[in-house]
């Protein structure tokens, strides 16, 4: 159960959807930064969506774990504060759950089989105990032991066999003469009485199953003996027939009372806050069990955890907008942003630390973090800031690579024990093998989504090592890009295909004025189905400030 408490607490380092390798690495490298400089905070990187190939060749080659694939960062039930009572046994009696309801402050106790909740029992269901008093069998219909009897009524077994259960006969006074009780007296019951004889004797006689002998009254060895004879308990207790009469039903097992499994509100610990409120309000219950994934109970939430529902702690980096940021970002506290794009339209609720540099790689300001802090790095954690670098620089080719990034890569292949060049190489080869990939996975793979005031645009890009690799892709793409227009609300659509090589993109486009808009933005004619780009390798620096411009004259 400790472990819920523990992820609540945990802070989430993640990057943007369609996680390319720089997202994915930044991540795992600036949880590790932040884990010791902290050194008692848990940050924990995450990832908002499926690796691409590049990116699984980089962590299978230094050897580290995928960050945790996650959907949405909603607060869930698992980031409410879980009140965590243990569960109790059907058979204890409705005196000692109403002794252990007032010593914890609670008002419901889940009754369990292991791990697995088979009930819950309220003090309502308390209360209604005390309203059973007109049925005399109810003892034996709730088939309760002779053990939680004699606890109840602080007793003493004078013969006969306490973890037995009654489940026969009814519940009586023997306040009449003994010609009276033959005729009241049913084989199975239960007998209350006091130190007569005579009434005792008689009460074995008809074969009750029990007597209970109050006011502290002693058994002779003669009646223990026919007792014992004919199988019947005798409990001796100080409470005079008045108190015990009372306290009986507090000796019923609270699983007769208990609300069932099957009629329970139960939630999980990954269900949302938001999805469960209205049921919360709906339901008379007080307290709502939880269930971990495996179907284990946790604890308990009441209406007032939801008034506490934690928000999920976030670190964003390699991106600073909402529509490329995992679903639910906007009911978080986002606590840091560490990214190199342009600014994005994402909102905090308190002041964040932000650090955004005109770099090529997230990674490169990461390692930058690191120096400053005089923190030593690694070479699993070199070899990923470096691969993340080689990954966005396109091997220092891409425009949007500086002097910095250089500087950085060189620094991190040394620690990490690689040559830049020739492990790029092997990365991009290792990326550039989409033949397992569907026309969709590849498309989708580093995709980004933007707006030009009214018109939504999304543009997609792989890289390729050669013309071979460029028309693989092609004939994926080319006939699945026409059914993109339209997802997701998208308006138009573009497509790079960026051949390292020869430093070259193949696009690809579709939706209203896409061709028009991709001409004379480029001053390029359509080839067949593709426009060719000489020298464009960033979509971040070439091909989405020039696209935007001409949308915007168009306007």
């Amino acid at each position: 159960m400790e472990e819920y408490k523990e992820k609540a607490k945990e802070i989430m380092v993640i990057g943007h959807k369609n996680p390319d390798t720089d997202s994915i690495c930044s991540a795992i490298c600036y949880a590790d930064l932040k884990n010791k400089i902290t050194g008692t905070d848990n940050y924990v990187p995450k990832r908002a969506g499926h690796l691409n190939e590049e990116t699984h060749f980089v962590l299978n080659r230094f050897g580290v774990e995928a960050p945790e694939y996650i959907k949405d960062v909603r607060p869930q039930v698992m980031n409410i504060e879980i009140r965590h009572t243990e569960g109790i046994n059907s058979e204890i009696s409705v005196r000692n759950a109403w002794k252990l309801m007032d010593s914890l402050n609670v008002v419901t106790l889940p009754i369990t089989e292991g791990r697995k909740l088979t009930g819950l029992v309220s003090i309502d269901d308390i209360a209604k105990s005390y309203f059973e008093t007109f049925d005399n069998r109810v003892l034996s219909n709730a088939k309760t032991s002779f053990a939680n009897i004699v606890e109840t009524l602080g007793g003493r077994v004078i013969t006969g066999d306490e973890s037995e259960i009654f489940d026969k006969g009814k519940m009586l006074i023997a306040a009449a003469n003994p010609d009276m009780m033959e005729s009241m007296i049913d084989e199975g019951d239960i007998v209350i009485l006091g130190n007569r004889y005579e009434s005792q004797l008689c009460a074995i006689e008809m074969e009750a199953k029990c007597l209970i002998i109050c006011e502290g009254a002693k058994v002779s060895n003669t009646i223990a003996k026919i007792a014992k004879s004919h199988n019947c308990i005798i409990i001796e207790t100080d409470y005079d027939t008045y108190t015990v009469a009372r306290l009986m039903n507090q000796a019923i097992p609270v699983g007769f009372f208990m609300t069932p499994r099957d009629r329970i509100v139960c939630f999980k610990t990954t269900d949302y806050v938001e999805d469960i409120q209205e049921i919360m309000t709906k339901k008379r219950f007080r307290d709502f069990p939880i269930e971990d994934e495996n179907g284990n109970y946790v604890g308990t939430i009441s209406r007032r955890n939801l008034l506490r529902s934690g928000r999920k702690k976030v670190i964003l980096v390699d991106h600073n907008e909402k529509n490329q940021a995992v679903n639910g970002i906007e009911d978080t506290e986002i606590l840091e942003i560490i990214d190199h794009h342009r600014l994005g339209p994402i909102q905090t609720i308190t002041p964040v630390f932000f650090r955004n540099q005109p770099l090529g790689c997230t990674g490169t300001i990461i390692y930058k973090m690191y120096q400053e802090t005089g923190i030593s790095i690694e070479p699993v954690i070199a070899g990923l800031m470096c691969s993340a670098i080689i990954s966005d620089t396109l091997i220092f080719k891409s425009p949007t690579c500086t002097p910095d990034d250089i500087e950085a890569a060189m620094e991190l292949a040394d620690i990490a024990g690689i040559d830049p060049e020739v492990y790029g190489r092997q990365m991009f080869g290792a990326g550039s093998n989409l033949d397992e990939k569907t026309d969709r996975e590849i498309f989708y793979q580093d995709f980004k989504k933007f707006a030009i005031n009214d018109v939504t645009v999304g543009v997609g890009q792989v890289n390729a090592m050669g013309p071979e690799d460029i028309e693989k892709i092609k004939a994926k793409e080319v006939p699945f890009i026409d059914t993109v227009t339209g997802d997701g609300g998208l308006d138009v659509v573009y497509f790079l295909m960026t051949d390292i090589s020869t430093e070259c993109s193949y696009v690809l486009c579709s939706g209203k004025n896409a061709d028009t808009i991709m001409s004379q933005a480029f001053g390029v004619d359509k080839q067949q189905d593709t426009y060719i780009l000489k020298n464009v390798v960033s979509r971040k620096k070439q091909f989405i400030p020039t696209l935007m411009n001409e949308m915007a004259e168009r306007q």
